[in-house]
């Protein structure tokens, strides 16, 4: 059972009223997020809606199979965090530990291979810049494409990133028996961020690796 202190902090009435206040900022916060991500899914939006052939075609320069890995790997990490929250609504500290560590594993592996993408449009000067090689039409356009793609995806890499430190922190505090049936609002609002990253994946992962695949 987690100590009383850990379970309302001084200036809330009880656990509650917490709980509803935590919830509520989080979702204030991933409101901002979708607005982050949106201006950015906006401006994707009108420059494939004005070059639709060019970005077409240079979405077939992505590797779909290694998109469709990460999808995966992503999908499963929605998974065990779902069967963190679980774990800590009944007071397991060890199986929340476990998942949790599973959770920060399979975020590992999705930017080990994005790092391999990366590296790849490297090797194959894909990277917008004075470098930038592109062997299809309008070359300027495509970069406009890569452009896109590198922020946008490197933007959700570095949300995953926070999220690996969270978990790190929240698997520790689980090894030392924190969270249980009394106080688990941590373990669900961090779920509740890592469900809004995998699904923002969800969409990229569309947009970009099947374009020029339907």
């Amino acid at each position: 059972m987690a100590d009383a202190h850990w379970t309302v902090a001084h200036h809330f009435d009880d656990a509650a009223q917490q709980h509803e206040a935590s919830n509520l900022g989080m979702w204030a916060f991933l409101v901002t997020e979708i607005m982050f991500f949106g201006g950015m899914f906006l401006g994707y939006a009108v420059y494939r809606g004005s070059f639709p052939e060019v970005f077409s075609h240079a979405s077939s320069y992505l590797d779909v199979a290694l998109g469709t890995i990460n999808t995966a790997v992503l999908i499963g990490s929605s998974l065990t965090v779902a069967l963190a929250l679980h774990a800590a609504q009944e007071s397991k500290g060890r199986a929340l530990s476990v998942f949790l560590v599973l959770t920060i594993l399979l975020a590992m592996v999705f930017l080990g291979i994005k790092v391999t993408e990366y590296y790849h449009k490297y090797e194959e000067q894909l990277i917008p810049g004075s470098n930038f090689t592109y062997h299809g039409e309008d070359p300027r356009r495509a970069a406009i494409f890569f452009s896109f793609y590198f922020a946008m995806t490197s933007m959700h890499a570095l949300h995953m990133i926070i999220g690996i430190g969270i978990f790190l922190v929240l698997a520790l505090q689980a090894w030392r028996g924190r969270y249980s049936e009394a106080y688990y609002t941590p373990v669900e609002l961090a779920g509740l961020y890592w469900h809004f990253v995998d699904i923002v994946w969800i969409f990229l992962f569309p947009l970009f690796y099947l374009l020029g695949r339907h």
